[in-house]
């Protein structure tokens, strides 16, 4: 078992949030809290529907998971986030949908937000000093069929496939599944989420600094870094 633990830092709804409530009790996981959460009329095989997003708890990823590099520690690195945060204002998501997104089921936005991907590509940038190089075993994990030749190049570069213009802002609602199963989920969590209040403009208001302690474990919610009120000036650099 990996002894070394992995950082990422995402956007998670406030803890006392409906849209965290809904996502969190979706994942049966709770990042904040560490404890286990329930949705009602689920399906018998809903553990195993969410048990591999369930370990990364309801996030969008902004600075994929990575291991601390030589001269860096826990506390550095949260200081960076907050500093980062500070700077850099709130980012308007608005209205989003339960939706299939290749084999899984998601939340996305209901339209185009550039602002998350500057954002984005910002913290993928910033924060990449502090991740230490890729193992091989991580590379080979990684290095799925059907990638692209720019997923592949971001994969060495960043460590991670699906950045820069292969970011898609999403917030993760089941594993990888059939189609006659995703399009039962799919139909449940549309229900689901009809339901929930106060999600009719969603805001991008807080980074959130996770922990896995080690491999399998699930990722805890170690600092949270509300977003600065100053306007909000987009990096010019692209990947």
């Amino acid at each position: 078992m990996n002894a070394m633990p992995r950082y990422a830092i995402y956007f998670v709804p406030a803890a006392e949030s409906s849209l965290y409530r809904f996502g969190a009790a979706v994942l049966g996981y709770d990042a904040y809290s560490g404890e286990p959460r329930h949705i009602e009329g689920a399906s018998d095989d809903w553990n195993d529907i969410t048990q591999g997003p369930g370990v990364y708890g309801f996030h969008a990823t902004l600075k994929p998971p990575f291991v601390l590099a030589d001269g860096y520690d826990e506390a550095s690195l949260a200081a960076a986030v907050g500093g980062f945060a500070a700077g850099h204002g709130t980012v308007t998501i608005g209205e989003m949908r339960v939706s299939e997104l290749g084999s899984f089921v998601a939340l996305v936005p209901q339209s185009a937000q550039p602002g998350l991907h500057v954002l984005a590509e910002a913290c993928l940038r910033d924060f990449d000093r502090f991740r230490a190089p890729m193992s091989e075993q991580e590379r080979q994990r990684r290095l799925t069929p059907g990638l692209s030749d720019r997923q592949i190049f971001n994969l060495a570069r960043w460590g991670y496939p699906f950045v820069c213009e292969d970011f898609r802002f999403h917030m993760t609602l089941t594993g990888a599944l059939p189609l006659p199963k995703r399009s039962r989920a799919l139909r449940f969590l549309c229900e689901k989420y009809e339901q929930v209040l106060d999600v009719a403009s969603v805001k991008l208001d807080q980074l959130v600094l996770v922990r896995q302690a080690e491999t399998a474990t699930p990722f805890r919610v170690i600092a949270v870094a509300p977003l600065g009120r100053s306007p909000y000036r987009p990096f010019a650099a692209s990947c």
